[in-house]
């Protein structure tokens, strides 16, 4: 077929198509928040667990009307400080999460963690809900499920000054690498099954 410019159209070679396979997973192009929504999804579309993303309430204080069939808000604000990104429930039990993704390969920073998070995530624990931090290294292109109560104690003895992050090697040590598939890619129910139902905690 010729095109506009006059040139053939070249079929890509066999290796061409394989770098292609392999740059699509390498560099998905969506956030971990994404991916975890479309994750969600797949759950709740497969009768596995019903989770969702919590709204973010805000207070809309301007708002132009361009036209009559279109708004636009121009200034809004949080009402109150948000607390996780996901909840829901999964075989009966209630499921609470916050999503980090982070550009640094050796910690994620505090500064990306909030202490009222963090509070209520204690308060999910103690009432014995399933509560966690899904953290991704984006430069690693590694995932990992971090439950709350390693992250509490790392927490309550570093957080004084001394630390500003919580390493690379804790998270790995004491959390579990998330499986990543075509279907739910970000599959974190593979590591609840694991480490809160059949481990019994």
């Amino acid at each position: 077929m010729n095109y506009p410019n006059g040139k053939k159209a070249t079929k890509p070679t066999a290796i061409n198509r394989s770098k292609n396979v392999l740059n699509t997973y390498g560099n998905r192009g969506m956030t971990l928040e994404n991916e975890i929504v479309e994750t969600n999804k797949f759950y709740l579309d497969t009768n596995i667990a019903v989770i969702h993303k919590k709204p973010t309430p805000i207070q809309v204080v301007q708002v132009d009307y361009p036209k009559r069939s279109a708004a636009t808000i121009k200034e809004a604000y949080y009402r109150r400080p948000s607390t996780t990104d996901f909840n829901g429930l999964y075989k009966g039990r209630y499921v609470d999460f916050e999503a980090k993704e982070t550009n640094n390969k050796t910690s994620l920073p505090f500064s990306n963690i909030h202490e009222h998070q963090v509070e209520h995530m204690r308060r999910v624990d103690q009432h014995g809900g399933i509560c966690f931090f899904i953290i991704r290294f984006k430069p690693l292109n590694e995932t990992f499920l971090l439950p709350i109560r390693p992250f509490i104690r790392a927490w309550d003895t570093e957080f004084d000054g001394k630390r500003k992050s919580l390493p690379y090697n804790f998270i790995k040590e004491n959390g579990f690498e998330i499986p990543f598939r075509l279907q739910a890619k970000v599959d974190y129910i593979k590591v609840i099954e694991k480490v809160y139902i059949n481990g019994g905690d």
